[in-house]
């Protein structure tokens, strides 16, 4: 999103009716109370009123106490940091929103999502229809550490025509917070071992957006069940790993 025009301007019709920039290209060039053509005749008066009005931020219910000159309001609203967050969960396209409180508590009650605390894991992916092993659905575990929760995701998908899994951790807050933490992957199996360290990224990135730059820890189809040993139609994976804070 950008904020190309800080300041819309205001026209006025022949018949006096006034329409923003930003509309007018929408409604032809005529004015959609009267449908006299609009032409370039500006409504300065407006413009100024517009210009001196200082508004609450759209997200004052979720924290938010500034207040914000009407034409720089949608740029804050755009960043706030007290905007709320979209629900992490993968599997559904979800769309409750709320602070982190909130979120949790949806994540537990709503989607029975697998809460731990703790900032190691020690994490079982088993299917053992060959069937599955293709087509493995993503998973998601929420651990609490150091007072905050992350959200370790695990699935499978593909990479061109090359079928993988991905497992990566995201971090139930804003950015900036989540670059003070770091993370390890490790998954491994019949003496080899493949070990992911990484930063988590925020649930403001979404799930998508995580998984298709593939930040985080890939295996390949083959390598995941040479791990799992066997047959080789059975999935086994064992994901471990540990979250801490940098100093």
């Amino acid at each position: 999103m950008k904020f190309l025009h800080q300041n819309p301007l205001y026209y006025l019709c022949l018949n006096g009716h006034t329409l923003c920039s930003g509309c007018k290209p929408k409604v032809d060039n005529r004015c959609p109370t009267c449908r006299h053509e609009l032409g370039n005749i500006r409504c300065l008066a407006l413009e100024k009123l517009a210009a001196s009005l200082e508004l609450p931020c759209k997200y004052q219910s979720f924290g938010c106490n500034g207040i914000y000159p009407y034409y720089s309001k949608p740029k804050h609203e755009y960043q706030c940091s007290y905007r709320p967050y979209g629900c992490p969960y993968a599997g559904s396209e979800c769309t409750v929103i709320g602070d982190i409180p909130h979120l949790v508590a949806h994540l537990k009650d709503d989607h029975k999502v697998d809460m731990h605390n703790g900032c190691t894991f020690n994490h079982r992916y088993v299917k053992s229809n060959p069937h599955e092993v293709e087509n493995a659905t993503w998973m998601l575990t929420v651990f609490s550490c150091f007072g905050q929760y992350f959200c370790l995701h695990f699935e499978a998908f593909h990479i061109g025509l090359a079928p993988v899994y991905i497992a990566f951790l995201r971090f139930m807050g804003d950015n900036n917070e989540a670059k003070n933490y770091s993370y390890s992957l490790e998954v491994g199996g019949n003496g080899r071992k493949l070990i992911w360290q990484g930063v988590p990224r925020s649930i403001r990135d979404s799930h998508r957006k995580v998984r298709d730059s593939f930040d985080g820890l890939i295996i390949q189809r083959n390598m995941a069940l040479f791990f799992s040993g066997g047959d080789r139609k059975e999935l086994k994976l064992r994901v471990t790993g540990r979250i801490w804070k940098e100093q």
